[in-house]
């Protein structure tokens, strides 16, 4: 039937995915990428920008020719007067009229980046004063990282303090490291792809926090909703009642996901194309981090918090009664919730053995300690005298 495809049931939050029943295997996977990321960070490490590691930039009409050639004609001037270094990137940047190629290279000192630009000016037969030359130090960028750090560990501590207030310690922890896997696996794309690592990448990392914590705290808030009060009955465990919140939100998190990604799309692979260039580094991390991000709230965040709550006394004790309870009926000894009571050989209905047993393990709030009885006694009366009198005794 048509209403009963998977895109009609996801809506309805009646797909049925097992998350937190297979959260051994997105660990398993989890641990995987984590691993391979931090594989990638030592023995590969990242493409550091100019701002980061330091060099010399020069700009130059894109009215030269192609960028190929160009780049080419740089490092012929760069072999002739800077010792032979070469060009470490290239790209256009601007559009229209005003479109320039730029070059970066190694860090060189002010005789060399005065005698490249004067080469440079020769080789295109352009005048220098159209050539852009620029250094920038490397300290530039280790103050801009500690700064970056800085800001994340705020960002981190707030938001810890904020899901605490809100909900519990636990959905903070498991939140936070959804947040952390995030930023280490779109880390480890820029290691492995060798993509370029700039200032714009790493305001890029601090925004898509912001977009992970959204839909994380969408997802804890409908778990919150299933779990409270869930100890009070016998018919559910928490694993089950937060499975049952990522069903019911997993397409709010893949509209929100599409969403935020098609604008982002957009800009990286038809903007830079037309000459949008100086944004394809903010547009990059955005687009990998938000896709990271799809997974660590689904398949991360919600099964660590089901594991941190399955440590607790309360919830354990929950759990054993729960599945006590569905081994009591699968064996016939109790009657489902809601099932008409069986009645047995002597024509009197079963009894909840659970039930009963629980019922029994406390008495009500006011009853009174119940009577010892003497054998042989009814009704508490002693056995001895003040019992029932013999058949056709009357009283004096």
């Amino acid at each position: 039937m048509a209403g009963s495809g998977l895109a009609n049931r996801l809506y309805r939050g009646e797909a049925g995915l097992d998350i937190i029943g297979k959260r051994k295997l997105w660990f398993g996977i989890a641990g995987a990428l984590v691993l391979v990321a931090l594989l990638s960070f030592g023995f590969r490490g990242f493409t550091l920008g100019i701002e980061f590691e330091g060099g010399n930039s020069f700009q130059v009409p894109a009215s030269v020719g192609t960028l190929t050639q160009a780049e080419e004609r740089v490092n012929t001037v760069l072999a002739d007067d800077a010792g032979g270094v070469e060009v470490e990137s290239a790209q256009t940047v601007g559009g229209g009229s005003g479109e320039f190629y730029e070059f970066r290279t190694a860090v060189l000192d002010a005789e060399e980046a005065n005698a490249v630009k004067a080469g440079l000016a020769q080789e295109f037969g352009i005048a220098e004063n159209q050539i852009s030359a620029n250094q920038v130090s490397a300290a530039w960028g280790g103050q801009y990282t500690e700064r970056a750090l800085l800001g994340l560990v705020i960002f981190i501590a707030l938001v810890m303090l904020y899901l605490i207030i809100r909900f519990e310690w636990r959905m903070a922890v498991s939140a936070v490291s959804s947040l952390l896997l995030n930023l280490v696996l779109t880390a480890g794309v820029y290691s492995l792809v060798g993509f370029e690592v700039t200032p714009s990448t790493i305001i890029g990392f601090l925004t898509i926090l912001g977009f992970a914590l959204y839909d994380v705290v969408v997802v804890f808030d409908k778990v919150q909703e299933n779990t409270r009060g869930i100890t009070a009955s016998n018919n559910q465990t928490y694993g089950e009642a937060a499975n049952l919140a990522i069903n019911q939100t997993i397409m709010r998190s893949i509209n929100t996901s599409l969403v935020a990604l098609l604008p982002v799309g957009g800009l990286l692979f038809i903007g830079v194309p037309l000459g949008a260039v100086t944004l394809k580094d903010l547009g990059l991390v955005l687009f990998v981090g938000m896709l990271v991000a799809v997974f660590s709230s689904i398949f991360f965040a919600t099964p660590v918090l089901a594991t941190f709550k399955d440590f607790e006394p309360r919830i354990q004790a929950h759990t054993k009664r729960v599945l006590a309870r569905r081994g009591a009926i699968a064996r016939g000894e109790v009657a489902p919730k809601g099932a008409a009571p069986r009645p047995t050989g002597g024509g009197e209905p079963d009894v909840d053995v659970e039930n009963a047993a629980l019922a029994g393990a406390a008495p009500k709030v006011g009853a009174r300690p119940a009577a010892k009885r003497s054998g042989g006694a009814r009704g508490g009366r002693p056995s001895g005298g003040g019992g029932n009198r013999p058949g056709g005794a009357k009283r004096r």
